[in-house]
């Protein structure tokens, strides 16, 4: 008898010790001191602490599969971020759109609950974002307005096919095991299609309030104000930059760089080689670029990029039989997925001050080439050789995309502005939009399909936009996943595990029936729905219908009333994940972007809860009627 009286105490200090866990997150959550993703560790250490979880239990949410999608989804959307295929998406639909940013934000939602319709809303969600961002930015708006209303609509989606939530595939699995029919695959979609029409309605009048204080306008011009393009724009490069070509017969073809000592001779700058190969396959030619240098050996027909006058250039023509290609080019044409160009300022004790270009020797120490010099807001670039360096003097440099990031670490004589890892992953991806379209086409497809578990078909479409060169390379991929998403999100997981161990599911199940039975099968149905959908807020949906969806079943029965309707209810109110953050990894992926808190989600969030609870207890009953 003592065993069992002291089981009890123990397992009501359990019982305790979550509920006051729990409630100590939500008040960290929502007063948003901590970050959310250290708030959720925290919980998650405390758990482990007290002894409710074991350290294997805490630690199982850093390998569920949705943790690992969303990693993968991140890497997709990068791509389709960096090919420009999100820029092309936005332009389309803002065509469509016109001048009116009202049509705009209904036909983008309405876009948002049919892809959602298909595939889970953590990947429409991860997919879209890209193109939502890009949209925001271009019409010179708050991206804030639209990443919540985003989430909102795909959580919705969920509910408008049997496939596009894993609650609906809960319920209707549950249905089977209990001797019913499964439901159809267009079974709750009229009860989707009240939840899009509300959401849509409700967030139309409430988008104005959705972005946070704080939060300014954006436009497309400060996304990237150093751009390659933008810098090649602001030092006038395209006025002194030429092509020739180098014929077989030209004296300059098998000579070294070196000893041909253009700099010095013609006052001329050989930025990059541009080479054409037939080796390997001889129908697909490829073309390579390199950074001239004084060991690059001249082949026959190689374009050379050149720097400086048209009276020199025509010289260096004349004594080596070359072909002006083209005069007065492009400047971006120095941009490629090898070559990038960028700008550094130099430090206040810099060794460069007071010496001249060709004496400080900056392509021996750092491989890149300086092309041009701001100097008080005034470009030289004409016998840049001859000029000395001065403290407040911006640098031009032209070289790989690896030596600038190389410099971009040197901090004792040069500063390096702007982002060269950011530009030089878009340069790579540059003309992939095709390529990154086909790989999400392929996704998509895979995952309607099931030919694989959902996890296994993002990953493959993560790896193929690296492959490909939609993403640079690893550590590109790795440097767009959102870490803090991820933690938070694969921290949170275990919490359900946390309550069920405790008892604390159980208890309030019970308690549930035993105070709204007495109201009937209306009551125990809005019971049910609101306890689903207030667990849902801090706990994956997919946990909340398994946790709720055999109470449901067992109170239908109990009852002699519609199972489905009691299932359905477990359904929807499962995918109602508004008020928090952490009610939805959608909710997660949006939270930093549209730099959203706690409150934000609360304040937008619970009204619109209320609403649907109201609008579902009347849709409910009158399409499946008890």
């Amino acid at each position: 008898m003592k065993e069992i009286h002291g089981e009890g105490i123990l397992k009501k200090l359990e019982l305790l010790l979550t509920f006051g866990i729990l409630s100590i997150t939500i008040v960290l959550f929502m007063t948003n001191r901590l970050r959310a993703d250290l708030v959720a560790v925290l919980a998650l250490l405390a758990f482990v602490l007290v002894g409710i979880l074991e350290p294997v239990e805490a630690l199982v949410g850093f390998s569920n599969s949705v943790v690992i999608m969303i990693a993968g989804l991140f890497i997709v959307g990068a791509g389709i971020l960096r090919t420009g295929l999100a820029q092309m998406a936005g332009n389309l639909l803002l065509r469509y759109a016109g001048d009116s940013e009202k049509r705009l934000f209904i036909l983008l939602l309405l876009i948002v609950a049919f892809v959602g319709a298909f595939m889970s809303n953590t990947g429409t969600v991860a997919l879209m974002m890209p193109i939502v961002v890009s949209i925001a930015i271009s019409i010179g708006s708050s991206p804030s307005k639209y990443l919540l209303p985003l989430s909102y609509i795909a959580s919705f989606s969920g509910l408008l096919t049997l496939i596009a939530s894993p609650p609906n595939l809960i319920v209707s699995q549950l249905l089977v095991d209990n001797g019913f029919e499964k439901l159809g695959f267009f079974q709750i979609t009229p009860i989707g299609l009240i939840g899009v029409f509300v959401g849509i309605v409700y967030l139309f009048f409430m988008r104005h309030r959705i972005v946070p204080k704080g939060m300014r306008k954006t436009n497309g011009e400060a996304s990237h104000p150093l751009s390659p393009k933008q810098l090649a724009k602001d030092y006038k490069l395209g006025g002194t930059l030429l092509q020739v070509n180098v014929p077989e017969d030209s004296s300059m073809v098998g000579q070294r760089l070196s000893q041909l000592k253009i700099p010095a001779r013609f006052q001329l700058c050989i930025l990059k080689i541009e080479r054409k190969s037939v080796e390997g396959i001889k129908f697909l030619p490829m073309t390579f670029q390199e950074m001239a240098g004084p060991s690059s050996i001249i082949e026959a027909n190689d374009i050379l990029y050149l720097q400086g006058t048209a009276e020199r250039v025509e010289d260096l023509i004349n004594e080596y039989g070359l072909l002006l290609v083209e005069q007065g080019s492009d400047a971006e044409k120095l941009v490629s997925k090898e070559l990038g160009i960028a700008e550094v300022l130099m430090t206040p004790h810099s060794r460069l001050i007071n010496k001249d270009i060709r004496s400080v020797r900056f392509r021996e120490m750092y491989n890149l080439n300086i092309i041009g010099i701001n100097r008080q807001g005034k470009q030289l670039l004409k016998d840049m050789s001859k000029q000395q360096l001065r403290f407040g003097d911006a640098l031009l440099v032209q070289g790989s995309w690896d030596s600038i990031e190389l410099l971009a670490k040197e901090t004792k004589d040069v500063v390096i502005v702007g982002q060269p890892k950011e530009h030089a992953s878009m340069a790579s991806a540059n003309g992939k939009a095709w390529v990154a379209g086909a790989i999400m086409l392929l996704m998509v497809t895979l995952m309607i399909s099931e030919v694989f578990p959902a996890v296994i078909s993002v990953l493959i479409a993560a790896v193929l936009m690296i492959l490909t060169g939609c993403v640079r390379n690893m550590d590109d991929a790795y440097g767009q996943i959102n870490w803090e998403s991820i933690v938070l999100i694969a921290a949170m997981l275990p919490m359900a595990t946390a309550l069920e161990k405790s008892g604390g599911m159980q208890l309030l199940s019970e308690g549930m029936i035993q105070v709204l039975g007495g109201l009937g099968a209306i009551g125990v149905l809005g019971g049910i729905y609101l306890l689903t959908m207030v667990f849902g807020q801090f706990i994956s949906n997919t946990a909340t219908a398994v946790l709720f969806a055999p109470i449901a079943m067992s109170a239908a029965i109990s009852l002699n009333v519609n199972p489905y309707a009691f299932l359905i209810a477990v359904a929807v109110g499962a995918s109602m994940s508004f008020a928090t953050p952490v009610a939805s990894p959608t909710n997660a992926l949006v939270m930093t972007a549209g730099g959203y808190s706690f409150k934000d989600f609360a304040k937008i969030g619970i009204p619109l809860q209320i609403i649907m609870f109201v609008v579902m207890m009347i849709a409910i009953p009158l399409l499946f009627p008890l």
